[in-house]
């Protein structure tokens, strides 16, 4: 019988404070997403087949450029395979930085195992050019045999090529000037609130004031005027306890079931039992005798039967935790599916203080 995998955030994983650094960002600042369609060669005959055209066109215009005329119907591309490349431009990124990127496979080549990437500028979404990425490409899986007999391990046609990218132009990016705006990875209004008083505090001065559950407006002190990035250091590094929602996570693919300190249950009884409805239908096959002209017929012959279980109950008192929870549920051997249905009717009869995310 599969088990419930209950998790319980620890009481005091909420009691410890948190730096700003990981829970707040500077407006501006941030990623920026590039692409660009390159080729992978070098391929032992698992590359793309000659009806992808768009892989014979595009090695017939890589060789014209280099003073090479092929008839692109002549040509076999077994040994190369289009590939779309990826990567994220982080920011502040200075010409001549290396970064990764990732070449995916958009043919039907079999495997990128052993290719190389061309040089393949990568470009963001206003069409500029901010990368060049060229190298061997790493894949994290490989394909072993021929024709039916074939082992596939992991994604072959996916691989990555580590530092593979230079930079060749500055993304744009927003340095703190006298004042900026602080942006919450997860908008609440009382962390919000915190956050600015945490700044007005630690700077004894009304330096921060909140715009919005999401933004937090900074002025920079005059005392670090011409200091703004020690300032943005100093400020990262201020702890303070954020506020969290009561939630319940639960992951019914894996039966995952993540449960925050803040949920609260309310004085309840639960009776949970089980009802087993089982359908067996067995074909029996009714044979006539010799000369009787009679013909073979078969008889479904269906036999229903139905079990319930005894109901499983459950006292929790006023002021029950979650711990005592899961162990009332651990305790009556309660599958995935009961503890989620346990969960949902908790919620609905109102004894969970806590929003249900299903993922």
């Amino acid at each position: 019988m599969k088990t419930a995998a209950l998790i319980l955030i620890p009481a005091l994983a909420f009691g410890e404070a948190s730096r700003l650094k990981d829970i707040v960002s500077l407006e501006g600042v941030r990623d920026n997403q590039l692409i660009g369609y390159g080729l992978v060669v070098g391929l032992a005959g698992t590359g793309d087949k000659q009806l992808t055209l768009f892989s014979t066109q595009s090695l017939t215009n890589m060789l014209k450029r280099m003073g090479v005329t092929v008839d692109p119907t002549l040509m076999q591309v077994r040994n190369m395979a289009s590939v779309m490349v990826s990567a994220n431009l982080p920011p502040f990124a200075q010409p001549g930085t290396r970064i990764d990127v990732t070449v995916s496979a958009i043919g039907d080549a079999k495997t990128l195992q052993g290719g190389v990437l061309l040089m393949t500028p990568l470009k963001a979404a206003n069409g500029e050019t901010y990368a060049v990425a060229q190298g061997p490409v790493v894949t994290g899986g490989f394909v072993a045999g021929r024709g039916g007999n074939t082992q596939t391990v992991n994604h072959p046609t996916v691989g990555r090529t580590p530092e593979g990218a230079i930079v060749e132009k500055a993304p744009p990016s927003v340095a703190p000037g006298s004042h900026f705006k602080l942006q919450l990875r997860q908008a609440d209004f009382i962390t919000a609130a915190r956050v600015a008083d945490a700044l007005n505090k630690h700077f004894s001065a009304a330096v921060a004031h909140a715009d919005s559950p999401a933004l937090i407006e900074v002025d920079i002190p005059a005392s670090y005027a011409k200091r703004a990035v020690e300032f943005v250091a100093e400020l990262q590094e201020i702890s303070m306890e954020p506020d969290r929602s009561a939630r319940v996570v639960i992951n019914e693919r894996t039966g995952t079931i993540v449960i925050g300190k803040e949920v609260h249950i309310a004085p309840v009884s639960i009776m949970h039992g089980a009802l087993t409805v089982e359908v067996r239908t067995k074909l029996e096959v009714s044979q006539p005798a010799p000369l009787s002209g009679g013909k073979t017929a078969v008889t479904p012959q269906v036999d229903v039967t139905a079990k319930e279980q005894k109901a499983s109950n459950i006292v929790l008192d006023k002021g029950a935790t979650i711990e005592e929870l899961v162990r009332a549920l651990q305790a009556i051997g309660s599958t995935p599916r009961d503890v989620i249905a346990i969960l949902e009717n908790l919620r609905a009869a109102g004894a969970l203080d806590a929003a249900i995310e299903v993922i």
